[in-house]
């Protein structure tokens, strides 16, 4: 745990909360660290969960499948972003998505109840952790609303510069990566990968981006 202190403190969860006062918080909040290889599922569909999951190393898709096994991925958890929290504050929901491993990671789990229940003391930084959690809830809604934006599209090109557009726009720069490979961005904009790599070459050919693998650049 003690290397990961400082990991922690740059976190948008811990944000404002010293070292000395996380390390003082671990055992409040029932922490404990658990490591997984590459597809393993970290969380699955249909269980019910009580802990909140940081992600400390390696990287997570939040995933839905339905009946016949189509997958579609709803988002990706990047080192130091938390996922699970809704479903571990809806006590008793089942969860709906699986949390699953993409490369070998490692998993801080916080209980839930330590999390919002404060201490006897009220200390300031738990408070704090807190107010940083609903925070982060507010911004993964806005997220979400995001991927509606690009999910209402009509087209498989419309779905495409909308999602470019933004990571554009999220880089600052029109040369840009984006987390996925091609079969990932098909999976997150709910279209066909060779539908979708036919579109991306039109659209080379037409002069309006350029790209290799998950590089692209605006033109």
């Amino acid at each position: 745990m003690e290397r990961y202190i400082s990991m922690l403190a740059k976190t948008k969860l811990f944000s404002g909360i010293t070292e000395k006062e996380i390390t003082a918080m671990m055992d409040c909040l029932s922490s404990f660290i658990r490591g997984y290889e590459k597809g393993d599922c970290i969380f699955q569909r249909g269980s019910r969960i009580t802990s909140v999951a940081m992600l400390l190393e390696g990287a997570v898709h939040i995933q839905k499948e339905d009946y016949w096994g189509n997958l579609s991925i709803l988002s990706e958890i990047v080192e130091g972003e938390i996922f699970g929290e809704v479903y571990a504050c809806l006590d008793g929901e089942k969860m709906q998505n699986n949390a699953v491993a993409v490369k070998p990671s490692t998993v801080l789990f916080l209980d839930i109840n330590r999390v919002l229940t404060t201490c006897p003391s009220a200390c300031d930084f738990h408070s704090r952790l807190i107010q940083n959690l609903i925070s982060i809830m507010a911004q993964k809604n806005l997220m979400l609303t995001r991927k509606i934006t690009h999910m209402s599209q009509r087209t498989t090109r419309e779905k495409l510069l909308s999602y470019l557009s933004e990571q554009s726009m999220k880089a600052g720069s029109p040369v840009f990566d984006i987390p996925f490979n091609r079969q990932q961005m098909a999976d997150y904009l709910s279209v066909d990968r060779s539908a979708m790599s036919g579109e991306l070459c039109r659209m080379r050919d037409e002069g309006i981006l350029k790209f290799n693998r998950n590089h692209f650049e605006l033109l």
